[in-house]
């Protein structure tokens, strides 16, 4: 029997491939496409993956304005946030997020998505959201894919 065969292997930072892919979030569900972006940006996706390393891919999420909430979520949903002074709770529903910044609404619920560490922090910097179908990042090559 080959014992080299059955060994783990466990990914780490030299090892690790990472890729740019592309998603257009136009009429698509919040939920259910964030969900799938936070475990491309975990790595999940990958037989590589470990869970203490950042191994996910870069994901650029284009049309984030034409993002889509069901039921009464638009309305209901609440987002809550502090100035950081006594009295300093402000409440935002995502209708009101989408006409100010609509790249925010993606990125708060990818970022509930992530661990609360030091890793989620360095995952969530591998998002990069843009309200329209333009983005910058055209000399990474990135790679369109389908939710």
């Amino acid at each position: 029997m080959d014992q080299l065969s059955y060994k783990t292997v466990s990914a780490n930072p030299a090892t690790v491939t990472k890729e740019w892919v592309i998603v257009d979030a136009e009429n698509a569900i919040l939920g259910r496409l964030t969900s799938q972006i936070a475990a491309i940006l975990r790595g999940k996706h990958k037989t590589n993956y470990t869970p203490h390393i950042d191994c996910g891919d870069n994901v650029i999420v284009i049309n984030a304005d034409k993002i889509r909430l069901t039921g009464n979520k638009m309305t209901d949903k609440q987002y809550v946030r502090h100035t950081g002074h006594p009295g300093g709770q402000r409440f935002a529903t995502p209708r009101e997020v989408l006409e100010k910044i609509p790249a925010r609404v993606i990125e708060y619920a990818v970022k509930g998505m992530l661990p609360k560490t030091r890793l989620g922090r360095r995952l969530f910097t591998n998002l990069h959201v843009y309200a329209g179908p333009n983005h910058p990042h055209e000399a990474q090559q990135p790679k369109k894919i389908e939710l």
